[in-house]
């Protein structure tokens, strides 16, 4: 019997002795299927390897820290606090957990989608490493709140007035951060460009660089003056990414890209207000006495050493940070919104809904 030969060393024959491309070969070639998009295959790694967006991702790994070894824990002792101070803290972390808290899956959709999109290779890994970031700062807020409360900030038993209504404020924030979820999940999935989103992403840096500055040299107890501090050198460098690729991005805007921009900066000046400055009407949906049990919150983690800012401060740190933002947008052709709440002009944008917020810390 003649044994017959394989496919695969029939055309490797017919190939090998000739130069260049066979046409029966050039015709297989056109026989794979193509990907429906979007897709994170092809895996390609288009970019540039050496610029400022590669340098940020090295700087990263570079500069990764362990929350459980580089703050001292062990000095964060409650028998340190009252509790009334302690309820204030755990109340402030709690708050700040609604935005940190969403920083690992809000940056973790954010890399699905660029890499479906087929982003440079640099940009997928500075979302990574953003992502990987905020599960350091989520890690902090929950280390602090477990220490000195509860493992679960929504579900502990108050003892009296005040801590019911503490308990109430969480839930509330939290369920607005439901909201936000669920507008940010559509909406990346849906209409929102990298431009755009890198616009949002910069507010979110740009505020959280300049609150863990800020508390981080006013915060009297030391282990909240570190981990205030290794958040604010990660977001700072954050705020670094996000600027790198506007650079790239904002070349290609159009004018419904821009005008979408505008908006996206008003919103996230709406939902970063929460842990910036007091939130306005717009977006959030909170009871008439938040506001009131907010700030006498805010009064006792300031006692306790935590260095949260006085109302008055809020204000002009919060107009420092977005008149940053202004300049930035404002020299690639954007228009900066009205900001009537720390006294900036600009253009008028009404009706912000929780589609419109993708923001985060």
């Amino acid at each position: 019997m003649v044994e017959n030969k394989p496919q695969k060393l029939w055309l490797y024959d017919q190939t090998i002795a000739g130069e260049g491309l066979s046409q029966i070969v050039q015709d297989l070639l056109k026989d794979v299927p193509s990907i429906g998009q979007p897709n994170i295959f092809p895996l390609e790694w288009h970019g540039d390897a050496h610029g400022k967006l590669a340098k940020l991702y090295e700087t990263a790994k570079e500069r990764a820290w362990n929350p459980a070894q580089a703050i001292d824990w062990k000095k964060l002792d409650p028998k340190d606090f009252t509790r009334e101070q302690r309820l204030g803290v755990m109340y402030w972390y709690s708050v700040l957990a609604n935005f940190d808290g969403s920083g690992p899956p809000v940056f973790a959709k954010a890399m699905i989608k660029s890499y479906e999109t087929h982003e440079p290779n640099e940009l997928r890994n500075a979302f990574f490493s953003i992502a990987r970031d905020e599960v350091n700062h989520e890690e902090v807020c929950y280390r602090t709140v477990s220490r000195l409360w509860s493992q679960t900030p929504t579900e502990w038993d108050p003892q009296n007035d005040l801590e019911a209504l503490a308990l109430r404020n969480i839930r509330w924030l939290y369920y607005n951060g439901g909201r936000y979820w669920k507008g940010y999940s559509k909406a990346l999935e849906e209409k929102y460009p990298m431009s755009v989103l890198f616009s949002s992403f910069m507010m979110g840096e740009v505020a959280a660089t300049t609150l863990f500055h800020n508390m981080s040299k006013a915060a009297k107890h030391p282990v909240f003056a570190q981990g205030l501090k290794k958040v604010g050198q990660d977001e700072a460098r954050h705020m670094a990414i996000c600027l790198a690729a506007l650079e790239h991005e904002y070349m290609k805007l159009t004018e419904e890209d821009k005008q979408m921009i505008t908006k996206q900066l008003r919103a996230g000046f709406v939902f970063l207000s929460m842990i910036l400055y007091e939130p306005p009407d717009e977006f959030w949906k909170l009871p008439p006495e938040f506001l009131e049990v907010h700030r006498k919150l805010e009064q006792l983690a300031r006692e306790a050493g935590l260095g949260v800012a006085t109302l008055s401060e809020k204000k002009q740190v919060w107009q420092e940070a977005m008149l940053k933002v202004k300049t930035v947008v404002n020299s690639y052709g954007v228009e900066f919104p009205a900001m009537p709440e720390v006294g900036i002009t600009g253009k008028e944008v009404v009706n912000i809904s929780m589609e419109d917020i993708i923001p985060v810390f």
